[in-house]
């Protein structure tokens, strides 16, 4: 029974195989439909741009499909990066980068000021274009000061979960996948994903 994962980013695949362990399912991702062409992620919101690659990569792949996005609204700075998380910095840079230009613009922010969330929505749609199922999951936070940590990918070096006072980088993924963003949208999805009919034909 196979799961597309809507993304070529091999860190994101494998955290979500690793939240669906549990489920009898082969997961691959874009990596493995090399000829698929690029998706922008256009949309005003995180739900545009979750239905938008599920739709797009269901109706290529003929296969029940499972997409994300998700990213970093910081209160102090209106909700950004937002929809933006990933290209923050630029269309041309990286994680580091990202995360420079976030601490660089929170610099004198003090602590108490620094609250910020992940947001997630997941989307599904399968490959006879069967109406899309979409899940949320928040997971609220502080912005620390520089990167702590060595695990993760995004923000996660600079992401503090309050009750831990550690960030994701430094929590690791044990207990990242029990309570952030993204393992929330996927808890929810669990029971449809759990009964979805893999094998039907469009």
């Amino acid at each position: 029974m196979e799961l597309v994962i809507a993304t070529r980013n091999e860190k994101k695949k494998e955290e979500i195989k690793n939240l669906l362990k549990d489920l009898d399912l082969v997961i691959v991702s874009l990596k493995d439909y090399p000829r698929l062409p690029e998706i922008k992620e256009e949309g005003k919101t995180f739900r545009d741009n979750a239905v938008k690659k599920a739709e797009l990569v269901a109706g290529f792949t003929n296969k029940w499909t499972l997409a994300d996005d998700s990213g970093l609204e910081v209160d102090v700075l209106d909700g950004r990066p937002g929809v933006y998380s990933a290209r923050f910095a630029g269309k041309e840079q990286d994680d580091q980068a990202n995360i420079r230009k976030l601490l660089r613009l929170m610099k004198d922010v003090p602590r108490e000021e620094r609250q910020a969330r992940f947001r997630c929505v997941v989307a599904i749609r399968g490959p006879g274009g069967e109406a899309i199922k979409a899940f949320n999951g928040v997971c609220e936070g502080l912005i620390s000061f520089k990167p702590r940590g060595n695990f993760g990918f995004g923000y996660d070096p600079v992401f503090i979960v309050p009750a831990y006072d550690k960030t994701f980088a430094e929590l690791g993924p044990t207990i990242k996948d029990r309570i952030s963003h993204r393992a929330r949208a996927l808890n929810q999805a669990r029971t449809f994903i759990s009964h979805l009919e893999f094998n039907r034909q469009p």
